[in-house]
């Protein structure tokens, strides 16, 4: 965009280069803090998952008992006796982004004749019941990962449009207006000089 070679239009300039510079540390400051935040988290969720696999390897001894689930009837089939209810969450905030922080997840209360089912059924109920809560809190920090990452790409592309675009453009801007009014100082010198050149030798004539 074309800009006016004028001193005020300099004066603009300047404050506007100040703005950009004064912001930019901010920018990149909050592109580190979600970078790190980030990359905690995926650490995090490599945790639990890791851990979701542990708890999966721990039963692998009596998988077979667990096969004795394809014997029962359908409607007492281990899926039936654990039905999620609903995931708790609060909300927090980093670097000025409202994330779901996971506090619990309740299960719906379902009553069943122990006598009905072979005697790990107590046991593999609390262990599904462990893996649907990790399971809910991968969620959560998956969502966390996606709103920030959405913000880091944001923050990103305005530290990209300051540093490569905003203030290289406006410090041509400055330096394009103070060529212009330098030379039309000296023009004006250069002019005065000749007027007065002219009078003087004027004067010298009429003598």
């Amino acid at each position: 965009m074309a800009v006016k070679l004028t001193k005020n239009e300099q004066k603009k300039q300047k404050d506007q280069l100040k703005q950009y510079q004064r912001y930019l540390p901010t920018l990149l400051l909050k592109k580190q803090q979600l970078q790190m935040v980030i990359r905690q988290i995926e650490a995090q969720l490599a945790d639990y998952k890791a851990q979701q696999e542990a708890l999966v390897n721990g039963v692998q001894d009596w998988i077979s008992v667990f096969g004795e689930n394809r014997s029962l009837d359908e409607s007492m089939q281990l899926d039936k006796l654990v039905k999620t209810d609903k995931v708790i969450r609060k909300e927090g905030n980093i670097a000025g982004v409202t994330i779901p922080i996971f506090e619990d997840l309740t299960f719906k209360e379902i009553n069943y004749n122990v006598e009905d089912y072979p005697l790990w059924v107590d046991r593999a109920v609390v262990l599904l019941q462990e893996s649907a809560r990790i399971t809910a809190l991968m969620r959560t920090l998956e969502l966390q990962v996606e709103l920030l990452g959405k913000e880091f790409r944001t923050t990103s592309q305005r530290v990209n449009l300051f540093e490569k675009v905003k203030i290289p453009e406006t410090k041509e801007n400055i330096r394009r207006i103070g060529i212009y009014i330098g030379d039309q100082q000296t023009a004006a010198v250069v002019r005065g000089k000749i007027a007065k050149k002219k009078l003087a030798a004027k004067g010298e004539s009429d003598d």
